[in-house]
């Protein structure tokens, strides 16, 4: 399929029935992204978002609450008082680290900063797993009861992880594995070490994560892939079949997933 000139390229399609989208540049992709959490708010309201934390995001909320206020007044308030949305996972901080659940760290923390206090949301109506519960197991089982119950995901935006994780579903993960605690590669926690002052080991040891099974009972679902450093996982989701050892793999299992990648993560 040739994609029309005045379009971004909708090329290397697979698997097949993913819809692929090229763009420029990481500004490109997050304009694109802000632009379709927004109208997914505005005229999808149903179900929750499911939302994602992580570099790659970091510039997608900037856009988002950059295009919120260039709405009229009585339709940000709209959007705000309907707005519910549930994000993929926190770490867990074991008793004694309160001060670094609250910290740069934590995803709860980074939702606040990007997302509820930019948007003026109700920080009730954004929806974390609660790192500090004294049974994370419990809570994990808690959390995804507080989400069926609010109907499950209607949206779902995803990164890439380098391993090939989505959430925190690090490899090898099965297709239907829940809501639960999780244990993280050490090169998740190199990863993530920034956020930490750059310290691997000051990264919690574990997280609690939405599994494959919330994630694929999304109604549709954004993969955003951007950055060299992510070609050649991305090379590999585009062509390897579904297995354990590539969480993101089975997504070829969801009827409605598109992928915003810019042209680095491409190897372009």
């Amino acid at each position: 399929m040739s994609p029309a000139a005045d379009r971004p390229a909708a090329a290397r399609i697979s698997p097949p029935d993913w819809t692929l989208i090229e763009l420029p540049d990481a500004t490109s992709v997050s304009e694109q992204v802000a632009a379709r959490l927004l109208a997914e708010r505005r005229f999808r309201p149903e179900r929750p978002l499911g939302l994602a934390t992580g570099r790659t995001m970091e510039p997608v909320y900037a856009a988002l609450v950059r295009q919120l206020a260039q709405l009229p007044d009585a339709e940000q308030d709209r959007l705000r008082e309907r707005w519910l949305s549930f994000n993929l996972d926190d770490y867990v901080f074991p008793a004694g680290r309160g001060a670094a659940a609250a910290g740069p760290g934590s995803f709860r923390h980074v939702m606040e900063q990007q997302l509820v206090g930019p948007l003026g949301l109700d920080p009730e109506r954004v929806r974390l797993p609660d790192g500090l519960a004294p049974d994370p197991e419990a809570e994990a089982r808690r959390y995804a009861g507080e989400l069926s119950a609010a109907g499950g995901i209607g949206l779902q935006l995803l990164g890439l992880g380098l391993n090939g994780h989505v959430g925190f579903n690090e490899p090898p993960c099965g297709s239907d594995l829940a809501c639960r605690c999780v244990r993280l590669c050490e090169t998740t926690r190199q990863a993530n070490a920034p956020a930490f002052g750059g310290a691997p080991q000051a990264v919690p040891q574990r997280a609690i994560t939405l599994g494959l099974q919330e994630i694929l009972a999304a109604g549709s679902i954004l993969l955003v892939v951007t950055g060299a450093a992510k070609a050649p996982i991305l090379r590999r989701l585009l062509s390897e079949p579904p297995s354990p050892e590539l969480p993101a793999s089975w997504l070829q299992r969801h009827a409605d997933v598109t992928v915003l990648v810019d042209r680095a993560a491409l190897g372009c």
